[in-house]
């Protein structure tokens, strides 16, 4: 969570101090706050003192609160308190500090299939603990999803969020929610239930990777309405729109706008469940990676001062150049300290970091690594590969009278041996060729001679190495990224 610092003329609010508006919406403003006792950034919501007059609209305010302050999950925006002072009702809640998704998608136009589909399925993880908790949402749309710096994707806006278990506040055939993002029931003033948000998020997935909804308010002279649309199944397919969309996605995204509740998924665990089969059981934390990683290399982030390095001008060209990996390549272990474990068994993980410790200087470019002696007894034995070349026979028939015996080739020098880790981890790219993720407990094999090695984390910046490399040398190199939390 980010700490802010007040300005001097910070208005104070109870055991906040409201340091700059930040947004207003049809309730009323939104400011961006520091909570004193606990030295943390929130946002405080205040409602505008006209809706005050209404029961209803102080009503909903208030069930706005309770309705998420009732969700304790990763993927929702939490809730903090809710308070009214000097006759002004407030909602304090987390902040987070990262665009939305409309403004991501506005920004990017679509976003890669990969990309998509981790973003979805936080989603779906946090609808789950939503709708677990016996709420409809009714409002899930681009501006109520938000995406942290760090990776985190939230749930955010309770507005209009119904008990599953009550009757609500809601009139029949009153219209709540927002256009385009309504199920057909919510267009028809119909009661709602859980499947009427998975109609929505399908909304949202097919937007992401096409870049537009599948269903839009009707243009003057059309012949059909949007409503008519959703009801017959009428929307461009999304891998006629985009070449290279997973099945798997197609096929989910259709299910979910199934005009009848009753033919889409039963239930978000069951569209969580799809979506982890099809990126192979991704774990939160490998989802934030991507997500930071990618928000960083698309430039949807500004750097924060003194935690985020500005990549150099020719490499974020590079990136904007469209810059891909597979998404295996992105697969990287939960828990940091048990990958460097497994980089050694010659000492404790704390003992790795006495150890080729080189930190990165201003702009997080470290000078040229030292090039230590072979070592023998400190690190893990690793058979080396390819160490030398038998030479070619030749069968003696097929050497003439006056001819001499082919010379055979020199033996190729053994390959060297490196090991890489880093604090807290780093995409490593080697000479800009083969690039993986720490932490790696397989060790590399370079060939002889001097190598260009790149880290890079996108919070914590970039730093290069040049190594010299001798024949079957065996190397450790460590990068500790300054910026980083002690390990």
């Amino acid at each position: 969570m980010p700490t802010v610092e007040a300005p001097r003329q910070a208005r104070k609010l109870g055991g906040f101090e409201i340091l700059e508006e930040i947004g207003q919406g049809g309730m009323g403003v939104v400011y961006l706050a520091r909570q004193t006792t606990l030295e943390r950034a929130v946002v405080l919501k205040k409602m505008r003192r006209d809706l005050t007059l209404d029961p209803s609209m102080v009503e909903r305010f208030q069930r706005e609160a309770r309705a998420a302050a009732a969700v304790h999950h990763q993927n929702v925006v939490a809730v903090y308190d809710c308070f009214t002072m000097r006759g002004d009702h407030y909602i304090a809640e987390e902040y987070v500090d990262g665009p939305d998704l409309r403004s991501v998608l506005d920004e990017v136009k679509r976003l890669e299939p990969g990309i998509a589909a981790i973003i979805g399925l936080q989603i779906i993880r946090g609808l789950e603990e939503i709708h677990a908790t016996g709420i409809v949402h009714r409002d899930l749309k681009p501006g109520n999803v938000l995406l942290g710096r760090a990776g985190e994707t939230k749930i955010a806006d309770f507005g209009i969020a119904l008990d599953g278990k009550t009757l609500g506040l809601t009139r029949p055939g009153m219209l709540m929610g927002s256009v385009p993002y309504l199920s057909p029931e919510q267009l028809l003033g119909e009661r709602v239930d859980y499947r009427s948000d998975l109609f929505v998020f399908g909304i949202l997935l097919y937007e992401m990777i096409t870049g537009v909804p599948p269903f839009s308010e009707s243009e003057e002279g059309a012949r059909d309405t949007m409503l008519e649309r959703m009801q017959n199944g009428r929307y461009v397919a999304p891998r006629k729109r985009v070449d290279g969309i997973p099945r798997y996605l197609a096929r989910l995204i259709r299910d979910c706008l199934q005009a009848k509740p009753a033919r889409r998924p039963t239930t978000a665990t069951d569209v969580r469940r799809r979506l982890e089969r099809g990126l192979g059981r991704i774990s939160p934390a490998d989802c934030r990676y991507r997500i930071a990683s990618w928000l960083w290399r698309s430039e949807l982030v500004e750097p924060a001062e003194g935690s985020t390095q500005v990549l150099p001008a020719e490499v974020a060209a590079a990136v904007r150049g469209g810059y891909r990996r597979p998404l295996a390549r992105w697969v990287v272990p939960a828990t940091i300290a048990g990958g460097l474990i497994a980089l050694g068994a010659a000492g404790s993980v704390m003992g790795l970091f006495s150890g080729e410790r080189v930190a990165a200087g201003p702009r997080g470019d470290a000078g040229p690594a030292p090039d230590p002696a072979p070592q023998a007894s400190s690190e893990i034995p690793v058979p080396r590969s390819g160490a030398e070349v038998a030479p070619l026979a030749v069968p003696e028939s097929s050497i003439g009278i006056d001819e001499a015996p082919a010379v055979p080739a020199a033996p190729a020098p053994a390959p060297a041996t490196v090991r890489f880790a880093a604090w807290p981890w780093a995409e490593v790219r080697i000479e800009g060729g083969e690039s993986f993720l720490t932490p790696r407990a397989a060790p590399v094999m370079l060939a002889p001679g001097a190598h260009k090695i790149v880290f890079e984390h996108p919070t914590y910046g970039r730093a290069e190495y040049e190594l010299d490399l001798a024949p079957g040398q065996e190397r450790t190199l460590l990068h500790v990224f300054p910026e980083a939390p002690e390990p």
